[in-house]
């Protein structure tokens, strides 16, 4: 998942009042907030996907540890599964690579990616625990991944090109070779609590059933109620999502959260509103793009002075807008989070608890607060459990 620059200021014309009113309230500092959790679910530690374009992978493993938690009825936080992500990344790499040649290049290639490529690769491969892959062979305790990236590029890329006008049947290996220099041999067994396992056998014993996850978004260039592959470059594996109408789209949330459910959720970061400091709020100010880490590249240094919020009347939210926003590409696939919980702030507005992967920064420690207005507008799409779905729309979908 990635995002360019936005202007958001650019929907003045359409939001008028809102606009200005965002741009002349007073600041509030982020302490000023005072959050009651209304509801949370079970999830794992915070990790840091660092200088690596992995947020995709993270969140979905959070998602999926979560799901493990609830599939088992693990208690003690001790015993929650802790699943590595760089195996899933490799893995993920190497698909990748054998379709960018297919295509003749015609695919997106490097690091983003989507939810549906961490269930394609538990599905296909299993999956192992952190304890038995870091996928860290080159010398960083964190992902730092800018010249792996670099390398299989330029390895595909002249494999594309194809010089001998007849593609030999090795070139695999070289993508393989690659791989294990970077990010080291997977493990074909390994022992977790005294139980031996490979990735399939321990990917079966977390209690998951990977046919339960379904994708979805919500848009008016596609009908509802029907399903396609979301229109962004990431989604590489052409993964489809169901689309639904707002309404729907928001109720799916709101009754995952409730029933212990918890949601892998995909969207939009660079607004204004969404601070270092673990706030998410739908005003209208310029977005900022920096470089370095994967944090630093939408919020800013860790040692920037932090941007206070603004208690402003957010964006008021609608399926019109929504799908402004998605045509100009202002809403593009900036980051992927897990979503596991509900709050609300002294006012009494509805936020969404939201487990990012920048470590444990900012003001909660890793989690950020994300005003329901935020979620309406600024998500692309997410995965859910088909059992948290309501009844009323699993059935208008068949699923």
């Amino acid at each position: 998942m990635k995002k360019r620059s936005i202007l958001v200021a650019a929907l003045a014309a359409t939001l008028g009042g809102a606009v200005a009113q965002a741009q002349n309230a007073p600041a509030v500092k982020p302490e000023d907030y005072q959050f009651t959790i209304v509801k949370e679910n079970p999830i794992t530690s915070i990790k840091n996907q660092n200088r690596s374009g992995t947020c995709w992978c993270f969140s979905a493993l959070s998602f999926l540890e979560s799901e493990a938690i609830k599939a088992k009825g693990i208690k003690d936080p001790a015993l929650y599964p802790d699943l590595s992500e760089m195996f899933v990344v490799r893995k993920a790499y190497y698909d990748r690579s054998l379709k960018y040649v297919r295509l003749d290049g015609k695919l997106q290639y490097g690091a983003g990616s989507d939810f549906g490529d961490v269930l394609d690769v538990a599905r296909n491969y299993g999956l192992v625990p952190q304890s038995a892959y870091s996928g860290l062979q080159y010398g960083y305790d964190l992902p730092v991944q800018a010249e792996l990236d670099a390398v299989l590029k330029g390895y595909v890329d002249a494999v594309v090109k194809n010089p001998n006008r007849k593609l030999t049947p090795v070139w695999p290996k070289g993508v393989n070779g690659i791989l294990d220099a970077y990010m080291g041999d997977i493990p074909e067994s390994f022992t977790v609590n005294g139980v031996n396992y490979t990735p399939e056998t321990y990917r079966n014993s977390l209690g998951i059933n990977l046919d339960d996850y379904v994708g979805f978004t919500s848009f008016t260039h596609h009908p509802f109620y029907t399903s396609f592959a979301i229109e962004v470059q990431d989604n590489w594996r052409w993964t489809p999502s169901w689309n639904v109408p707002l309404d729907e789209f928001m109720a799916i949330i709101d009754n995952a959260i409730e029933n212990g459910y918890t949601v892998a959720w995909g969207g939009d970061v660079s607004e204004a509103g969404f601070t270092r400091n673990g706030l998410a709020i739908l005003v209208d100010q310029e977005a900022r793009v920096t470089s370095g880490s994967d944090q630093e590249r939408w919020v800013g240094r860790e040692d920037a002075k932090p941007e206070a919020p603004r208690e402003v009347k957010e964006i008021e939210v609608n399926q019109e807008n929504r799908q402004l926003w998605f045509d100009e590409k202002t809403s593009t696939d900036d980051h992927g989070m897990h979503l596991y919980g509900i709050a609300k702030d002294q006012n009494g507005h509805k936020y969404y608890l939201i487990k990012n992967s920048w470590g444990e920064t900012g003001a909660y420690k890793g989690i950020w607060y994300m005003s329901e207005s935020f979620v309406k507008g600024k998500t692309l799409n997410f995965v859910v459990n088909k059992n948290a779905i309501p009844k009323d729309i699993r059935k208008k979908l068949g699923i």
